[in-house]
């Protein structure tokens, strides 16, 4: 019993040897590009990831300098996420039960503009600078004029 153990030991050690030393590819008919998909959605997920928080800082920053400049209280606000909301109210001199409407879809969408239409009014801009914030590339370039520009 003991030698017959010894040999399927031997014989499994064998296999597991040559199964590891056979690429994958060359033991096996099919090839599979699960992998290769796998490592596409990887990579496409880690640059997604780096330009969100790329645009999380530079939204971040822009609004704790249009806070500052506003001499809005606690601008550090800026950098948490349901907060920087509240900084928004506070910046743009709306009451705080406007958090609320930002519950609602559709409704959300109006008082965004709203918002950012107030902030500018805040920063002395034209407030039309509030209604570019649904526009997809300008809502990138209004929080940096506003901040920035003078």
């Amino acid at each position: 019993m003991k030698a017959q153990n010894k040999m399927f030991l031997r014989m499994g050690l064998l296999v597991t040897l040559a199964a590891l030393l056979i690429p994958a590819n060359q033991a096996f008919a099919q090839r599979d590009d699960r992998v290769a998909a796998a490592a596409m959605m990887s990579g496409f997920f880690l640059i997604f990831c780096i330009f969100f928080l790329i645009a999380y800082v530079y939204h971040a920053l822009a609004l704790q300098t249009i806070a500052t400049k506003t001499n809005t209280e606690n601008p550090w606000l800026a950098w948490i996420p349901i907060a920087n909301l509240i900084l928004m109210l506070n910046i743009s001199r709306k009451s705080i039960w406007w958090i609320l409407l930002f519950l609602i879809p559709g409704v959300n969408i109006v008082i965004l503009i709203i918002l950012w239409m107030g902030i500018a009014e805040a920063r002395n801009k034209p407030n039309w600078w509030g209604i570019l914030i649904i526009v997809p590339v300008a809502n990138l370039i209004v929080p940096g004029y506003l901040a920035w520009a003078d």
